[in-house]
């Protein structure tokens, strides 16, 4: 599609950056050698990935080499219309679709995508997935002031309705990097305290701007564990400022809670880092005495079951059942030149890899080196529908 708030559309430049086969491997490679800590969590991205028949296959080799946990990146209009595609995604291993969903109205995509024709699309995606049995489901929505900040709630109550295939709602409000100009900036910019207050009013006050915390948050989690299994556990040491997230609990009757209503979220954090500090001062039987006190806390047998799984198991697998009773509400600002921040991308869990063999944090790039890079290993647009046979504006 041609959507003008797109970090990479091969329409509004004159040449064409598609990475060959190897060139992928190789970068995906490049990450999983990444020192001290090998990446275990993949997205393909784009552009749109499922342009490339050879997806199926790339999911494959990430598999092959370690990733954990594999995304795909996209519209759905594929995926809407060939479920034999989705179907060679999910054999292949992908774990989780991140599908581009801004709200239930078509005039949102009209401004945003350039289409009109796309809450379809996104209820067939939903369709085929609960027809393949695939049960993770990102709904990801950029976010823009006049736009689709009115529709926030009813985001939420469709990934509700649909619980049993959403996992999350990933909301990104808009980062004017590429082509947007000042002027546009200034109209559609939206914050994440801005979505957070939003939510509390359309979901009236049920998930309240009190029920989120930072990006980081898990941090403690991920140290204390450190102590209980005696391995290391990926940190969340992302600056506070780039993210917000809360979970919700849905009801035999379809009404949902934040897990705030049913935890101490503060509290139990502070457990976890009890339990790390004790240990590390080799205080390991008075750390386990301070574990005993984190499932009484919690008021719902539900949760209580999950996370006792979580912690005694402290596996990728414990994880992942939790994550299929909740759904996750997330809210990830990345940055543009107007409110680049330095503390930030230092501290930045998200990155590129990149054909001549770096890694680059998101931000960084997508500001600063993505036209250089795409430039360096793009070919024209000409020649590029002369080797396909395709043409550009097919895509438009």
């Amino acid at each position: 599609m041609a959507c003008p708030i797109c970090f990479a559309y091969a329409g509004a430049v004159s040449y064409v950056y598609e990475p060959s086969y190897q060139q992928i491997v190789d970068m995906l490679k490049l990450l999983r050698s990444n020192s001290p800590w090998q990446a275990n969590a993949l997205q393909f991205s784009g552009g749109e990935p499922t342009l490339r028949n050879d997806l199926p296959d790339l999911v494959r080799e990430a598999k092959k080499l370690g990733f954990d946990h594999v995304e795909v990146n996209t519209n759905g209009l594929r995926l809407a219309e060939e479920p034999e595609y989705y179907r060679r995604l999910l054999d292949a291993g992908m774990d989780t679709l991140y599908l581009q969903f801004d709200g239930l109205r078509e005039e949102i995509y009209v401004k945003l995508r350039g289409r009109k024709d796309l809450v379809p699309i996104k209820d067939k995606v939903i369709e085929n997935a609960r027809e393949l049995n695939h049960r993770s489901i990102v709904l990801v929505v950029t976010l823009a002031k006049g736009v689709n900040d009115r529709d926030l709630g009813d985001v939420v109550r469709y990934a509700v309705k649909n619980k049993d295939v959403v996992r999350c709602v990933n909301i990104q409000p808009i980062s004017m990097a590429g082509r947007a100009r000042k002027e546009e900036m200034r109209e559609l910019r939206i914050t994440i305290p801005d979505a957070i207050k939003l939510i509390e009013e359309q979901t009236n006050g049920i998930v309240s701007r009190w029920d989120w915390r930072p990006v980081n948050w898990p941090m403690p989690v991920a140290k204390g564990m450190e102590i209980i299994k005696n391995r290391t556990y990926p940190e969340f040491t992302m600056h506070p400022h780039c993210g917000a997230a809360t979970f919700i609990v849905v009801e035999e009757d379809g009404s949902f809670n934040p897990i705030t209503k049913y935890v101490d979220v503060d509290k139990f954090a502070e457990i976890f880092w009890n339990v790390y500090y004790l240990g590390v001062k080799g205080r390991r039987t008075r750390a386990k005495l301070e574990l005993a006190k984190l499932l009484p806390m919690v008021k719902s047998e539900l949760l209580r079951s999950l996370l006792k799984d979580v912690i005694t198991k402290g596996s990728y697998e414990a994880l992942g059942k939790f994550m299929h009773r909740i759904i996750m509400i997330g809210i990830m600002h990345f940055m543009d030149v107007w409110n680049f921040d330095l503390d930030r991308v230092q501290r930045c869990a998200i990155h590129y890899a990149t054909p001549d063999n770096r890694i680059i944090s998101f931000c960084t790039f997508n500001n600063i080196h993505r036209g250089e890079v795409e430039k360096k290993f793009a070919i024209p647009i000409k020649e590029w529908e002369a080797k396909t046979g395709k043409k550009i504006s097919e895509y438009a």
